[in-house]
């Protein structure tokens, strides 16, 4: 049987339930958060410690990158490797509304990904 989710993880769940209920389940020495199987945002400590990684879209990246997130690089055989996931800013840590936005986007780029190539090409 898995080991529960940290503390951390079961708060991040918290933060982001405006947008539904979620789950975090270990992956890859990291944590996965989803809901209604739709991966939202990941945690991982990237070795400045544990943070919340959210998923952004082609439209919700600017916003991210304007509010000063950094984007999810991670090393794979010494080459730097990034993914589709920023970091919150730390004012949206401290409650679930703050974080109400930011989810909502996280979603809605969840969503967009999950469309097939046909549509998101229209």
């Amino acid at each position: 049987m898995p080991a529960p989710p940290s503390e951390f993880a079961l708060y991040c769940c918290e933060l982001l339930s405006t947008v539904g209920p979620c789950v975090a389940r270990r992956m890859f020495g990291a944590y996965g958060i989803s809901t209604d199987g739709l991966m939202l945002a990941i945690l991982a400590d990237l070795g400045s410690g544990e943070k919340l990684w959210l998923k952004v879209s082609e439209t919700s990246r600017g916003i991210f990158e304007a509010a000063g997130c950094e984007r999810f690089v991670y090393l794979a055989k010494g080459k730097p490797m990034s993914m589709n996931y920023y970091c919150v800013p730390d004012e949206a840590l401290e409650s679930a509304q703050a974080m109400a936005p930011w989810a909502r986007m996280a979603l809605e780029a969840a969503l967009a990904a999950r469309q097939p190539q046909s549509i998101k090409n229209r």
